[in-house]
This record gives C-alpha cells, sequence and structure tokens, in this order.
C-alpha cells in the first residue's frame, strides 16, 4: 500500500488532543512509518498564521481568514505532506480542509463554493485518503470547550456557531461515506480507542 495520508477532524471539544495519541500508538506498535503534523501551522509560515488565527485579539475579514487558512495549507503540502508521501511516510494531520469547509463555510458563513475554488488551486486534486470525524454532542463540547485552558478565537464562538459547523461536518461525512469514518466520542475513552483501532485496522489491512 502507497502511504496515506489521514486527517482526523471535529468540533472543538470533540477529543482530537487525546485520540492522536491513540492513533500515534497504533503506528508504532505495527512499526508504520508515520508523520504527524496539524493545520494550520506545520510549517514556519503555517505556525505563524496560525498565531494570528487562533488569537481572540486578530480582527480580519471572512475572506482574509479563509485565505490565510489555504495559505498555511499551502506551504504545508509544499513542504511536509507531499513530500512524506512521496518518500513513503505516512501524514497524519490534525485538521485540513474539511475544517475550512465547517469552520469557514458552516460556522462563518463563506460560501461554500468559494472554498471550493480555492481547495481545487491549492490541493490539485490531493485529498486524504481517510479522514477520522470525531463526533459529540453540542452540549458535550460546549461543556469541555468551557473546562479547557483560555479559548482562542475560535472556541470563543457561540452555540450557534458550532451548531452550523457540527452540520457541515457530518453533511460532508454523509456525501463521502467511503472517506469519512464518523467516530462517537461522546463514549468512554476505552471505547473510542477501540473505535479508532477497528477503523485503522481495516483501513490498513493490518
Amino acid at each position: 500500500m502507497k502511504a496515506q495520508f489521514i486527517t482526523l477532524d471535529g468540533i472543538d471539544g470533540a477529543g482530537k488532543s487525546t485520540n492522536l495519541a491513540v492513533m500515534r500508538q497504533w503506528f508504532e506498535t505495527r512499526g508504520l512509518p508515520v508523520l504527524f503534523t496539524r493545520e494550520p501551522g506545520g510549517t514556519a509560515v503555517g505556525e505563524a498564521l496560525r498565531e494570528l488565527l487562533l488569537n481572540p485579539a486578530t480582527q480580519v475579514s471572512l475572506r482574509t481568514e479563509t485565505l490565510m487558512m489555504f495559505a498555511a495549507r499551502q506551504q504545508h503540502l509544499e513542504d511536509v505532506i507531499l513530500p512524506a508521501l512521496a518518500a513513503g511516510t505516512n501524514v497524519v494531520s490534525d485538521r485540513f480542509t474539511d475544517a475550512t469547509f465547517a469552520y469557514q463555510g458552516g460556522g462563518r458563513g463563506v460560501p461554500l463554493a468559494d472554498i471550493e475554488i480555492l481547495e481545487n488551486w491549492v490541493q490539485q486534486g490531493v485529498q486524504p485518503d481517510l479522514t477520522l470525524l470525531l463526533d459529540v454532542p453540542l452540549a458535550v463540547s460546549m461543556a469541555r470547550i468551557a473546562g479547557a485552558r483560555e479559548k482562542d478565537r475560535f472556541e470563543q464562538e457561540q452555540a450557534d456557531f458550532f451548531t452550523r459547523v457540527r452540520d457541515v461536518y457530518l453533511q460532508r461525512a454523509a456525501a463521502a461515506p467511503q472517506r469519512y469514518a464518523v467516530i462517537d466520542s461522546n463514549r468512554s475513552l476505552d471505547e473510542v480507542k477501540s473505535s479508532i483501532e477497528q477503523v485503522l485496522s481495516r483501513h490498513f489491512g493490518c
């Protein structure tokens, strides 16, 4: 099997940080080469843009925010994702373009058609081979965010924002079930861990 591009996504509070560790352990146990990265970020340019995008003091237009996401993604693809895949290393990214459709499209209201234009221009057909979408009810997400560290620019949004974000995630997953694995992360850590391991084992055949 060629190197696989895998993404982990979901609304804030869905448990991505915890379950990235689960995925890392799964790859290490099987001795499969893997690179873990994140969006926005993954490169010096991407990390600088991340600081701006998550800073509550940052004030930018919706188009500017969306373009910043894709600027970080362009550099990420060129410098990290594509070279790793070409070298035979699997890539796991904490968020990718699904997040832009969900947050900037669903949450902010940027037309999805505009995001698709940028997606096509930047990615040139590159898509994840598998996307694990962690899903939790909105009330659970809000409770987890409330109990977390200081909130970033997106975490400060209201419940209706995250309702729209979650809706777009689930709509995209329903439209392409061959790529997405929706995982109910409103369960015990062991149950979620088991689901993730099962999805990865099926995908890699090991």
